[in-house]
């Protein structure tokens, strides 16, 4: 498998949880006053996966230019 490959097909798993993390901040924000202290927490892990994402999209975008 090449690298190209390889990134793509981690990039389908970082997709999957970066769209995890937003259904579970939008689920939350629906619950709200409910589990307001969780707030941060599920942000972050929301900030944490989209910046990942876009990390590898930017990494993909200069090996296939390369």
């Amino acid at each position: 498998m090449s690298d190209v490959d390889a990134l793509k097909a981690e990039l389908k798993k970082l997709s999957a949880k970066a769209t995890q993390s937003k259904m579970d901040l939008h689920d939350l924000s629906e619950e709200l006053p409910i589990n307001w202290e969780q707030i941060l927490l599920v942000a972050q892990k929301a900030y944490d996966a989209f910046a990942e994402l876009e990390k590898k999209r930017a990494d993909l975008k200069a090996l296939e230019a390369a």
